[in-house]
């Protein structure tokens, strides 16, 4: 909910206890929030009244007072009433207005804070004295988790997620491009990397069934304090998007968990490239059709075991040893070995690698 939603209830409850009229205007005089349509006072007054050292002006009609934000006073309170309590009234209504502007300023001091922590925009020593100001723990554990939706700048996805976290007022939930969601999560003393794949998981199944959307969830390794969240972020980033080029059958992620796709992630492509040069050479992966693909699939999927293949694929086993004869004449390669099964694995997982960093 933005500041001008919380206001505009504000003085909505305001306007219905008092039986007044309230608007809030800008440091240009348009009207950020109101109650009413009541025609305003003359420009001249209100800048007169901003120029003035008072806090409060009344007439017949209506009193103006000063809302201060910050030290400055950017904002007008105009009340419309003659009630005799009427400038108590303002006052209080002013009070609870500068209060919110207060809480709403420091959570978006927080969130910048945060999102230039993540991209390692502060020296230590800076970092660790705006945390302090703005009273955000320098010496706890957390982790970052980062979700990315179908969708770009997913509200559903983005309101979901809020209302999971909405009881947890130490964890932060932001965004720095179009990429993601990000999620920085204080842990407990109990909280290990089991509760952190519980809470991965968790996200995928709650933004399904209430956001209803996909959701791919990456999480970085548990960082011990404040200086090394922006290093847990890139490794949050790195896990979704080696997750996403050699794991596509997964939707959660984890930094500690890439395998070989982490290795072939930070090799050059032209070595990538000479790699399958040597396993193909005048062939390619494209030219196996997609029946064979996913037997391939299978096949590795259950450590090389003809008859579990055979059974979940509903294939006689001798079509399967004749595709796999097929393929053998084709590359080279005898996939019911181990060490060709490796080789042919490793060359399908480049050949992703490759597609996706020319894209």
């Amino acid at each position: 909910m933005t500041i001008q939603h919380v206001l505009q209830k504000c003085l909505d409850d305001w306007s219905r206890i008092s039986h007044l009229d309230f608007c809030l205007l800008n440091f240009d005089n348009s009207v950020f929030v109101s109650t009413c349509s009541r025609k305003l006072p003359a420009a001249s007054k209100l800048q007169e009244f901003r120029e003035s050292s008072a806090l409060c002006v009344s007439n017949t009609s209506n009193s103006l007072f000063k809302v201060s934000d910050s030290g400055d006073t950017p904002y007008i309170l105009v009340v419309w009433g003659s009630k005799d309590s009427m400038p108590t009234i303002g006052e209080l209504a002013v009070c609870q207005v500068e209060s919110l502007l207060c809480a709403y300023t420091e959570k978006s001091d927080k969130n910048a804070f945060m999102q230039n922590l993540l991209l390692d925009t502060y020296t230590e020593v800076d970092a660790f004295n705006r945390a302090k100001k703005l009273h955000i723990a320098t010496s706890v554990k957390r982790a970052v988790f980062l979700v990315e939706t179908k969708q770009a700048k997913d509200e559903n996805a983005l309101a979901t997620i809020r209302n999971i976290f909405s009881s947890r007022t130490k964890d932060f939930i932001t965004a720095i491009d179009d990429s993601g969601i990000i999620i920085i999560r204080e842990l407990s003393s109990t909280e290990s990397y089991d509760s952190l794949e519980s809470i991965a998981f968790m996200l995928v199944d709650m933004l399904n069934t209430e956001a209803m959307t996909s959701a791919w969830v990456a999480y970085s390794r548990i960082a011990e304090d404040l200086k090394e969240l922006s290093g847990a972020y890139k490794e949050a980033r790195m896990a979704l998007e080696v997750g996403k080029i050699f794991y596509s059958d997964r939707n959660v992620f984890s930094y500690n968990s890439l395998g070989i796709g982490r290795l072939i992630y930070q090799l050059p492509v032209s070595i990538c490239e000479m790699f399958i040069d040597e396993i193909f050479k005048e062939e390619t992966l494209d030219s196996v059709d997609e029946e064979t693909l996913i037997t391939i699939r299978t096949f590795f999927e259950n450590n090389l075991n003809l008859s579990e293949t055979s059974r979940q694929l509903y294939v006689h086993r001798n079509t399967l040893v004749y595709r796999f004869e097929k393929l053998q004449k084709k590359f080279g390669l005898d996939i019911r070995t181990f060490e060709d099964a490796l080789t042919f694995k490793l060359a399908m997982m480049v050949v992703d690698y490759i597609k996706y960093s020319k894209r």
